[in-house]
């Protein structure tokens, strides 16, 4: 007789091991690896042909692909003169502070001819972020999507899509962006604007020489698609719209958001946004313009132009439908300066708050930062003629101090104790001269330059109400967290009175993210728990304000327990 072989030890110890892979499977993830080789490779756009940096030649970049619990492992190879550094945006990078990726603040950049690999798991996080290079204005064409699926047999909280199409915003320079930051801070003066916004890199057919470089979606009648929205455009604001066709939002910067319904909708550079399309139930015998232009609030020059792509209705085998011209419909977008959209739209943003995806929002405070965002002023040094404000220079700053990087990476002279000559942790917690924020500017616009730090013991649970200034104009400013969600628990205009405002807090489903845009003239109240330790960037996602240096550094200490501590170095960290 033959033993059976299901009651053998091999087949016990066989089916013991893939049930324990299909249980552990969904909690542990997988291991993904990428590889960017950062190379020159020409492209032409709008008639103009130029080296661009990108990844394995790819323009917009490769995409992610990674499911909530896996771990990357992104092996980044410099084969081109600039340094490079790449940051993931939006991931959260629990105690895996080496790998976030901006130069100067987490890492020192790679030189040409080395490489990095980037090890990171993503944890509690589902949707859409995206990477992008994190060094002078190198982002302009070094970006790509992070697709991020839920875990092995979670369900959407809503009807699963029939497909996801990433729609990644970017601007295309017919210039090198190198050489036009590179000029505006020698002389002081704003930057060149971009020639033209792109989706998936393609200008679409409203510019000059640019017909064949127009994006088209292709989609099947009585469909759902997941748009997966991402703005990675350097300096720009932009409302988006389809036409004929009303958008779902369901997710922003990979948090799901109680579903709304809008025609148009409005993404700063640095967040992502989720929305659901369904197509008409049968072919309309027409196409539509996708089109997205900037929303303005700054008083600078702008590229006042629209990108254009197209939504196309695939016809069935054997039709008619081929042989004619369809009318195309266009999108009525909103004013340049629509701040009263941008405004309600933003009020419609809440967090799914439900027993699955609940909004963890910090109900008591134990810091308080009241910091100013806006532009300044620097001297023009001896011997040159500036061509900022009045013979100065433009400059930006946070509390007026302007953020100087060092040479050195903040993490590493924070982690090894070698912090002197490299920053100090003497970031005002409010404006070291108050005025009326708002109001009539004051007569001195000149900032303060520094590497100033705020140190927080772990765990610290922080608000932190940031205000516009009217300093040269007031501005909307998308500011960006580094290692943190926060919760946007509130925002008005005017200045933000701390005796009557905080009473009009959401504490109980506010929007939680990580890039969100100060009002122009006004103010927005965040709150966020310091549970990750390390050194993490803050800083307006508009590039040229970056440059001028809109952008401070947090330092999260350690906490006593070791899954509260930063993991040491990696051996191929970069040196500077």
């Amino acid at each position: 007789m033959g033993v059976s072989l299901l009651s053998s030890p091999a087949f016990l110890v066989l089916f013991s091991f893939f049930t324990f892979c299909l249980l552990v499977d969904p909690v542990l993830g997988i291991t993904r690896h990428y590889k960017f080789d950062v190379k020159l490779h020409n492209v032409t756009r709008l008639c103009h042909t130029r080296s661009i940096v990108s990844v394995n030649g790819q323009f917009p970049g490769p995409r992610i692909v990674a499911r909530e619990g896996d771990q990357l492992l992104i092996k980044v190879v410099n084969h081109v003169p600039n340094n490079v550094s790449i940051h993931w945006h939006g991931i959260r990078q629990l105690r895996s502070g080496w790998a976030d990726g901006p130069a100067y603040v987490t890492q020192c950049p790679i030189q040409t001819g080395q490489s990095y690999v980037y090890n990171f798991t993503i944890v509690g996080q589902r949707g859409t972020l995206f990477w992008h290079a994190h060094i002078s204005w190198l982002r302009a064409t070094l970006y790509g999507p992070i697709v991020i699926l839920p875990k092995r047999g979670v369900p959407y909280p809503f009807a699963k899509p029939y497909k996801g199409v990433p729609i990644v915003f970017g601007e295309w320079f017919n210039a090198d962006p190198e050489a036009v930051i590179s000029q505006a801070l020698q002389t002081g003066g704003g930057p060149n604007v971009s020639d033209a916004y792109t989706i998936n890199g393609l200008p679409g057919p409203l510019y000059n020489c640019s017909a064949k470089d127009t994006f088209k979606l292709k989609v099947k009648p009585g469909k759902t698609y997941l748009l997966r929205l991402i703005n990675a455009a350097l300096n720009d604001e932009l409302f988006f719209s389809i036409a004929n066709h009303t958008l779902t939002v369901v997710d922003v910067d990979a948090i799901y958001v109680k579903p709304f319904e809008t025609e148009t909708l409005l993404i700063t550079p640095g967040q992502t946004t989720n929305v659901i399309l369904k197509t008409k139930p049968s072919h309309p015998n027409a196409t539509f313009f996708m089109t997205a232009r900037p929303y303005v609030t700054g008083q600078g020059t702008f590229d006042n132009s629209t990108v254009a792509g197209i939504l196309e209705y695939e016809s069935p085998p054997k039709s008619l439908h081929l042989s004619k011209m369809f009318p195309l419909f266009k999108p009525i977008l909103p004013a340049l300066n629509d701040t009263s959209f941008a405004t309600n739209f933003a009020s419609k943003l809440r967090s799914l708050a439900s027993a699955q995806y609940p909004a963890n929002v910090p109900q008591k405070v134990d810091k308080h930062f009241f910091f100013t965002v806006g532009l300044g002023t620097s001297p023009c040094q001896h011997n040159q003629t500036c061509q900022g404000p009045n013979g100065t220079k433009f400059a930006a700053s946070v509390n007026n101090v302007s953020f100087t990087m060092p040479t050195t990476a903040l993490l590493q002279a924070h982690f090894f104790g070698q912090s002197n000559g490299v920053y100090t942790p003497d970031f005002p917690s409010s404006p070291t001269i108050p005025f009326n924020y708002t109001g009539t500017p004051p007569n001195n616009t000149m900032v303060i330059n520094g590497t100033k730090v705020v140190v927080l013991p772990f765990n610290t649970s922080v608000e932190l109400v940031m205000q516009d200034t009217n300093i040269l104009g007031a501005e909307s400013h998308p500011l960006h967290l580094h290692g943190f969600n926060f919760f946007v628990v509130g925002q008005g205009f005017g200045n933000f009175d701390p005796n009557k405002d905080p009473a009009k807090f959401n504490l109980v489903d506010p929007i939680e993210r990580n890039t969100v845009g100060v009002p122009s003239g006004g103010w927005v109240a965040i709150r966020f728990l310091a549970d990750n330790p390390g050194v993490w960037f803050m800083h307006c996602h508009l590039e040229v304000h970056t440059s001028w240096g809109l952008k401070m550094a947090w330092i999260v200490l350690n906490g006593e327990l070791p899954t509260q501590k930063l993991l040491p170095p990696p051996a191929d960290l970069p040196k500077c």
